[in-house]
């Protein structure tokens, strides 16, 4: 059995040699870089605690309804977040696009 590795091997040298040797591409990048995937990682834990492990889903087409139900009905318009200033992601991306077109009409973008 394989032990999962922590967080810092998978930036180690010899691991990086590994994927290499095997022909494959880390998807790394620095911390809070594009390419940094500990938000999307968040969101589906938050996705997994909040409605995964406490629902039992009869087919596959009420899984997918229940997860659209859960990100647009709930997760995106009500779910505040501390990252987003204790806003939820739908009232974020507004703030962001008021602040863009006031911008825009100033002249400053």
């Amino acid at each position: 059995m394989h032990r999962p590795l922590e967080p810092e091997q998978y930036t180690a040298i010899r691991f990086t040699q590994r994927l290499a040797d095997a022909g494959i591409q880390p998807s790394m990048g620095s911390v809070g870089d594009s390419f940094d995937n500990a938000l999307a990682e968040n969101f589906f834990s938050t996705l997994k605690v909040e409605l995964v492990y406490r629902t039992s889903f009869r087919t596959r087409e009420e899984a997918d309804l229940e997860l659209f139900r859960y990100i647009d009905g709930w997760y995106n318009p009500h779910r505040i977040q501390r990252r987003l200033g204790w806003r939820s992601p739908d009232e974020y991306e507004a703030d962001y696009d008021r602040n863009l077109e006031a911008a825009i009409a100033a002249g400053t973008k």
